[in-house]
């Protein structure tokens, strides 16, 4: 049986993850199917509690990407929601987006859903992502919720009165809606003909959109690759920020002479594209391009990003487009539910995104949700043909850093990594400031520091005992430079690991 303290570190951030199967190295499991369907039970006393309805009124959703876990844990997920006499609806293979959307189609209306998911970390690893009518839950609630689940014992109750719901279908149904509506295009139309879009979906849940999607409306798909689930993931890490992943896209692109390539993380929260030249759009350039396609419908408007984005960025929303550059802490709930705040206090924001690929749009009900950035993307894309030019001029002023650099520095030997990551950039700030080294003003997240050639940005990690050290430079080998300016204002911080300046 689970202890209640092993229950509680299963939580990470706004979620649940763990390791649900054996394979990594000293990595033993912690996602048992008992945790997840005292997990389960939880959520549901925890939804009763926001909605006010009893249990036996709820009805809760539950779906899941391609692990090789995710029917264990989705049996146990089941019986969890149906002891506790709500029902569960089984949703089979689904996208994260598609299952808050089970909450606002109108022929499913649930009250709440749970995505067994863990985005793009190895085979091994499983968890839990939850939503209400609102969105997702926040860190807090989680904790709520693994607090409810502590004082459970694990129930079964087999799958009796389970409904089945192909909810990828209906997503899939809308998101076509979706393009019709943006290209001016008729109902059962195919908007999309005379385009080749080709798709990589790393074996995860996205293989959906090349043929529910793309090939319904009309496009050539042909080179699209690893459509098939796969949770084994035999062919590339399901991740936009994967090297190897976008060089796989890109080759894709190139060979296929395609209009333009996607490529979306395990659960399709997140995707990137590569334009027919090869060029990525990713991290600050598919910002910059997003930005670019809503700029025309919302001007002046505020765009709120993480903290580690380019001065470049900065320059050309601001610049080129008009418009804000709020740069705000890392981590996709931080930065949609500063793009909430905003628009709540009138302060117009239309879009929150991380360089990471997650991208929330007020419109779609601030979701994160990869396949709506790829509609947006598709719609100005296939706007752009017809008027005879190319996607890649709406971001064409876009300058890049000549190079960046992150390091990790690993905090060993104090028991508070907290309070000590925090008196690290208390001190880091103050030696800075003496040194006359300028300091970003505003800074919601650790200390950036401005360079004649570039800036440097310590900061401490959402969930691991290390402090990341982003650095950029205008020029090459700046970063190394920038590096040894950085080195010297760490100097005496013994619990600090400095080696990785070595490296």
């Amino acid at each position: 049986m689970i202890t209640d303290d092993n229950m509680m570190k299963l939580q990470n951030g706004s979620d649940v993850r763990g390791v649900a199967v054996e394979g990594g190295a000293s990595e033993p499991v912690t996602l048992f199917p008992e945790a997840v369907n005292r997990i389960a039970a939880g959520f549901v006393r925890f939804l009763a509690a926001k909605t006010g309805k009893q249990p036996g009124n709820l009805r809760i959703a539950v779906g899941h990407d391609s692990r090789i876990s995710a029917g264990m844990l989705k049996q146990s997920v089941l019986e969890g929601i149906c002891v506790q006499g709500a029902a569960a609806a089984d949703c089979g293979l689904a996208s994260t987006p598609a299952m808050f959307m089970s909450i606002i189609f109108e022929q499913t209306h649930m009250d709440g859903a749970i995505m067994i998911t863990a985005s793009h970390l190895p085979y091994n690893r499983n968890g839990l992502k939850f939503f209400t009518k609102s969105g997702g839950l926040e860190k807090a609630d989680i904790t709520e919720v693994l607090r409810s689940a502590s004082g459970m014992k694990a129930q079964c109750c087999g799958n009796a009165g389970v409904q089945k719901i192909n909810i990828i279908d209906i997503y899939a149904k809308h998101l076509c809606g979706k393009i019709r509506e943006g290209l001016q295009a008729a109902p059962d139309s195919k908007p999309l003909a005379g385009m080749h879009v080709v798709v990589d979906a790393g074996n995860g849940g996205g293989g959906f959109f090349a043929d529910k999607v793309l090939a319904v409306l009309g496009a050539d798909t042909s080179g699209s690759q690893f459509l098939d689930p796969d949770g084994m993931f035999p062919n590339h890490i399901p991740n936009p920020e994967n090297k190897e992943a976008m060089a796989a896209i890109r080759k894709a692109v190139l060979d296929n002479h395609a209009d333009l390539g996607l490529i979306f993380d395990t659960d399709v929260d997140r995707m990137s594209a590569v334009l027919p030249d090869g060029k990525a759009i990713d991290r600050n350039a598919l910002i910059a391009m997003m930005a670019a396609i809503l700029a025309p419908t919302y001007p002046c408007s505020t765009i709120v990003t993480d903290s580690v984005t380019s001065d470049e960025l900065t320059t050309f929303l601001q610049d080129e487009l008009h418009l804000i550059h709020h740069r705000y802490m890392r981590g996709y709930k931080n930065v949609i539910d500063e793009c909430i705040r905003l628009n709540q206090n009138e302060t117009v924001s239309p879009l929150a995104i991380e360089t990471s690929g997650h991208g929330a749009l007020s419109e779609n009900y601030y979701l994160d949700d990869g396949a709506y950035l790829a509609v947006k993307l598709l719609i100005a894309a296939a706007w752009a043909k017809k008027e005879g030019r190319s996607l890649g001029t709406l971001i064409a002023a876009l300058k890049q850093p000549a190079e960046s650099k992150e390091y990790r520095l690993k905090i060993k030997g104090t028991d508070d990594v907290k309070a000590y990551g925090t008196e690290v950039l208390r001190m880091f700030e103050a030696r800075a400031a003496a040194a006359g080294i300028a300091i970003a003003k505003p800074s919601y997240e650790g200390t950036r520091l401005v360079f004649a050639d570039g800036w440097a940005l310590l900061r401490m990690s959402l969930h691991d005992p290390n402090m990341p050290l982003n650095i950029e430079s205008k020029h090459p080998g700046g970063c190394r430079h920038i590096a040894g300016q950085v080195r010297k204002l760490l100097t005496g911080f013994d619990c600090l690991d400095m080696s990785v300046f070595d490296q």
